[in-house]
């Protein structure tokens, strides 16, 4: 019999001055974790928190994620702009290992479809220990384009979640298994697992 697809932890970080304080709910770790539940076929376990901005708390948060929790991935939304609150990539840059700046380089790519004010974006993407830590932007719509892509497009535009499977193949992380229809990921022939059974 063959073994089902490796489980994945993944931290979901929402920085947001005021969703923590209660002035209003939080949506973007609700669309992150409908999104991934549409594009991993992987079990998925999760570990949230809704944070406000500041820097020392950001970076508690994400080495706690990261080290302790010991999540394979964390994704971060908020706080990503240029205004004198937005702290989520200093905090993010300050854990680093190494820093991966295709995945920001992309995300204002597929933003600047939209809007002009994507150039302000800041996201950054790094890697701390074996975990991948990616800022993705505050508001539903933009977080399922910038990790689906704009597949309708002329030319289409990869989104950035096809290269995460990859990464945490290289970074020593579990192998995980997209649903097609929502996002392929990419691996080189080498990497593909074969299946088992």
């Amino acid at each position: 019999m063959s073994e089902g697809p490796d489980r994945i932890k993944i931290g979901l970080l929402s920085v947001s001055d005021r969703a923590s304080a209660g002035v209003y709910q939080d949506k973007g770790i609700p669309a992150l974790q409908a999104w991934l539940t549409r594009a991993l076929r992987n079990p998925i376990e999760w570990v949230a928190r809704v944070i406000p901005d500041e820097e020392a708390g950001i970076v508690a948060a994400l080495m706690d994620l990261v080290d302790h929790q010991r999540c394979h991935l964390v994704l971060t939304t908020g706080g990503t702009g240029p205004a004198l609150r937005d702290v989520t990539p200093e905090a993010t840059l300050s854990v680093a290992d190494r820093v991966m700046p295709g995945f920001g380089e992309q995300m204002r790519q597929i933003s600047l479809h939209f809007v002009p004010t994507a150039i302000l974006s800041r996201q950054v993407a790094v890697i701390r220990n074996q975990c991948l830590i990616i800022n993705l932007p505050g508001q539903p719509k933009s977080i399922a384009e910038t990790l689906e892509g704009l597949p309708l497009a002329a030319p289409s535009v990869q989104g950035i979640f096809a290269a995460v499977p990859y990464c945490i193949d290289l970074i020593g992380g579990p192998y995980l298994e997209t649903d097609d229809t929502v996002c392929k990921s990419f691996r080189p022939k080498s990497a593909l697992r074969i299946p088992r059974g």
